[in-house]
C-alpha cells in the first residue's frame, strides 16, 4: 500500500487567468487522484471564496481540506480581507492544523519589497495520523539569504512537531510515516537551501536530512519552472529550474518499508482543458505506507 502526494503552486491571486486555470487544476486533480494535496499561493477574502476550497468542491470526489494564510502588504494588495497562504486537501479528515509565518534575513539582505510584502509560510496538517507540511519560500533567485533563514526555521518547527518520533534508536524499526514536506521552495537543487535540507551542507552549524523524492526516483530534469515549456513563465529571464519538491523526513525506512519513495513525476505540465494549470508544474510522489487506513468520504470544508 502507498500514499500519493501532490504538490502544486496554483498561483490563484498574483497570476493571470485564474477563472480559466482553476478548471484545469480540477481536471489534473481528478486525473491524478492523489491521496493528499499541498497547494501554495492559495487565497481567500471577503469577496473571494477560498481558491483551494473551490477546487475541492469542484472535484469529482469529496475532499477534506484546511487553509492557513495571512494578509499581504496593502501596497501590493489593497484588500485587507485577503489572506494568502497554503492549503492541504486530504482523502481523510483533518485532525489538526497550524499556520507558521516564516521569517526573513532582514532588510540588509535585499532591497526587494516583495520579501516583506508577502507572507511566506509553513502550514502543518495532521491527517490519518501523518504530519504533512506545505511551504512557500521567498521567490527571487537573489533571495537565497532569506530562504536559508526559512529552511532552518522549517526544520526546527518540524522537529518540534514530531518530538521524539523521528529519533534514531539502534535496532528500532518504527511504525508510521515520517514527516512529509512539500511546496514551492523557489530554490534549485544545488542551492545551499536545498543542499541543507538534503543533509549535504550545514547552515550556521545546523544540520538535518530530508529525502528529495525526485532526486531519489525521478527521471530527467524535473523542471517545474520552465520558460521554454510554460507560457506563464515566458516573461522570466531565469534558468529553467526544479524548485518544487516533495521531501520525506527520515533517512531510514520504517516497518514495512514505510517512507520509501517509489515514484516521482512532474505533472500538470500540459493542458487538459486547453490552458496550462499554473506558472509552476506540479510534483506527484508515491510513498510506501503499509498502515494506510481505509478511504473515507466526508463533507467538504474545514
Amino acid at each position: 500500500m502507498s500514499l500519493r502526494v501532490l504538490t502544486l503552486n496554483i498561483g490563484s491571486l498574483l497570476e493571470p487567468d485564474w477563472d480559466r486555470r482553476r478548471h484545469e487544476i480540477v481536471a489534473w486533480v481528478d486525473r491524478l487522484d492523489p491521496d493528499v494535496v499541498c497547494f501554495q499561493e492559495v487565497s481567500e477574502g471577503a469577496e473571494r471564496p477560498n481558491t483551494a476550497g473551490w477546487i475541492a468542491d469542484a472535484a469529482a470526489r469529496e475532499w477534506h481540506w484546511a487553509f492557513g494564510g495571512a494578509g499581504l502588504a496593502t501596497d501590493l494588495w489593497p484588500d485587507t480581507t485577503t489572506l494568502f497562504g497554503s492549503a492541504v486537501l486530504s482523502r481523510w479528515p483533518v485532525e489538526a492544523s497550524e499556520y507558521h509565518r516564516l521569517g526573513t534575513a532582514g532588510p540588509d539582505a535585499t532591497t526587494d519589497a516583495m520579501v516583506d510584502a508577502v507572507p511566506w509560510e509553513l502550514f502543518h496538517v495532521r491527517t490519518a495520523g501523518m504530519d504533512l507540511f506545505s511551504t512557500h519560500l521567498a521567490p527571487a533567485p537573489s533571495h537565497g539569504a532569506h530562504r536559508r533563514v526559512q529552511v532552518t526555521e522549517i526544520d526546527r518547527i518540524i522537529k518540534a512537531v514530531r518530538g521524539d518520533r523521528d529519533e534514531q534508536r539502534f535496532g528500532d524499526r518504527r511504525q508510521g510515516l515520517p514527516a512529509i514536506l512539500c511546496g514551492d521552495f523557489n530554490a534549485e537543487p544545488d542551492s545551499d537551501e536545498i543542499r541543507y535540507l538534503c543533509g549535504l551542507t550545514d547552515l550556521d552549524g545546523e544540520t538535518t536530512f530530508y529525502l528529495d523524492a525526485w532526486r531519489t526516483v525521478g527521471d530527467g530534469s524535473g523542471y517545474t519552472n520552465d520558460w521554454q515549456a510554460n507560457p506563464y513563465c515566458a516573461a522570466l529571464n531565469v534558468h529553467r529550474k526544479r524548485i518544487d519538491y516533495v521531501f520525506v523526513g527520515d533517512a531510514f525506512v520504517r516497518r514495512g518499508n514505510a517512507g520509501r519513495v517509489i515514484d516521482a513525476r512532474v505533472v500538470a505540465d500540459e493542458p487538459i482543458t486547453g490552458i496550462v494549470a499554473s506558472d509552476h508544474f506540479g510534483v506527484l510522489a508515491e510513498i510506501v505506507w503499509p498502515d494506510r487506513p481505509s478511504d473515507q468520504n466526508g463533507a467538504h470544508g474545514r
